[in-house]
């Protein structure tokens, strides 16, 4: 039962932001991480998609993650990073676009698509444990083709 309620440092910890003065007043802005020099291809039944990710691979980028982004590119993504798999869970309480949500095995396989509604607090997890989460534009995996059981590819997926 434990296990079932550990939720994901990443997700649930105090967000990390820049604070700007606008006329006196705080105006939250997104973390924004560098574009990975390697692409992230997920294998699909249809072909290869490739997308251009930012990095979260400690606790302080797992917690901001796109907390306060309004936009991304549709062939953009933020790939988490965890030290080793578990069972993860994510909110939306401070994100204003939708996503989905992939969680994936430490092997590469897509365990699990769930969608995140903007700025909900509800929490997002998977049945299974994951050592991996991207994050994509709400019905990006749908558009795409991108199911359960496909492969996602990464230099940073499966290294230690």
């Amino acid at each position: 039962m434990a296990a079932a309620v550990i939720l994901s440092v990443s997700a649930m910890a105090a967000p990390q932001m820049c604070l700007a003065q606008n006329n006196g007043a705080d105006i939250r802005q997104p973390m924004l991480l560098p574009v990975d020099s390697a692409p992230l291809v997920i294998v699909t039944k249809s072909g290869s998609r490739m997308f251009s990710v930012e990095v979260a691979d400690d606790a302080a980028k797992r917690s901001a993650g796109l907390m306060h982004r309004q936009s991304m590119p549709d062939d953009r993504g933020m790939l988490f990073i965890f030290e080793a798999v578990r069972p993860v869970s994510f909110w939306m309480k401070n994100t204003p676009m939708p996503l989905d949500l992939v969680f994936i095995a430490e092997d590469g396989r897509i365990v699990s698509i769930l969608g995140g509604e903007p700025f909900s607090p509800a929490i997002i997890s998977p049945r299974e444990p994951a050592r991996y989460v991207l994050e994509l534009k709400a019905g990006t995996a749908e558009r795409e083709g991108i199911t359960e059981g496909d492969l996602v590819r990464h230099p940073k997926i499966g290294a230690r």
